[in-house]
């Protein structure tokens, strides 16, 4: 059975144990750890922190160059990269249609879930986030890698799922849509508009609701039980369908990290909006609210 939502350190560490031994992972055959650390304020930090010390036979995928396409002013900050570059990236990271994918970040990084996501999205399901990150694995003693490690290129197989975003007039047009939800992963104070630290504009997109990527995970950046998520998710929802929701946040970064939590607790089809609020902020034509939760 293929882990396709989280993975605990014991688990990747038994996982790890068997492919060095030479034996059988599980029903997939290979394992590609992913480290995925990045920082906003420091795009070069994540990438340093790797070499500095990961999990043993991790690559690093660095959000700008691998993880998201070309802006343009207009479609947001971390845009989609282009599916062609996209399977390149997966062919030389490793990774086929053998392969368990687990990502990992520190503490409560969204941003292995972008690869989580960008996987999905191109029908590898395979891929778990590392619950709790690097820190978790460090905290439980765990041993850890230095310096730049590769794997043997595979040939990556896939193409977009296209019923798994939702663009900006698709957004739109849920506004009058009392069936569905479009649901802001942001921060409440950005979310309200009270700061923009980084967007042209503040507020968020009028209709969608709040519920804060952080909201699911616990001090120690782990996964709240399903259960948990779900109920808070249900209220969020308001009766509206999972597969009727679209989640964004300032990039589609932390948004990932939303759907994620609601794959874990049983919420299935919720799609995103990739350009997400830097895209939508970036077009003056369209309307913008501040202020909480109606």
């Amino acid at each position: 059975m293929a882990y396709t939502t989280l993975m605990s350190p014991a688990d990747l560490a038994g996982m790890l144990h068997d492919s060095n031994a030479g034996g059988s992972t599980g029903p997939l055959h290979e394992l590609a750890v992913v480290d995925c650390r990045f920082s906003l304020e420091d795009p070069a930090a994540g990438e340093r922190a790797y070499l500095e010390q990961h999990i043993p036979g991790a690559v690093y995928a660095h959000l700008d160059r691998d993880l998201c396409g070309r802006t343009s002013g207009r479609n947001g900050r971390h845009p989609l990269p282009e599916p062609a570059a996209l399977v390149r990236t997966f062919s030389r990271f490793g990774i086929d249609a053998s392969t368990q994918v687990v990502a990992y970040g520190a503490h409560t990084d969204m941003f292995p879930t972008r690869l989580w996501w960008l996987l999905r999205w191109l029908g590898h399901n395979a891929v778990a986030v590392l619950d709790g990150g690097i820190d978790r694995w460090i905290a439980e003693g765990r041993p850890v890698a230095h310096g730049r490690e590769t794997r043997t290129p595979r040939t990556f197989h896939g193409s977009p799922r296209m019923d798994m975003i939702a663009d900006a007039d698709a957004v739109a047009r849920l506004r009058g849509d009392r069936e569905a939800r479009v649901i802001d992963a942001r921060a409440p104070e950005r979310y309200r508009g009270d700061v923009e630290p980084i967007d042209k504009a503040a507020g968020h997109i009028p209709g969608a609701v709040n519920h804060p990527f952080k909201n699911s995970v616990d001090a120690s950046g782990r996964m709240l039980p399903p259960d948990q998520v779900r109920t808070a998710f249900e209220r969020t929802l308001s009766g509206a369908s999972p597969d009727h929701a679209v989640c964004y946040c300032g990039s589609g970064v932390s948004a990932c990290h939303a759907l994620l939590a609601m794959e874990h607790a049983g919420l299935h089809g919720a799609k995103l909006y990739p350009g997400s609020w830097s895209e939508w902020s970036s077009d003056p034509s369209r309307e913008i609210e501040t202020g909480p939760n109606a």
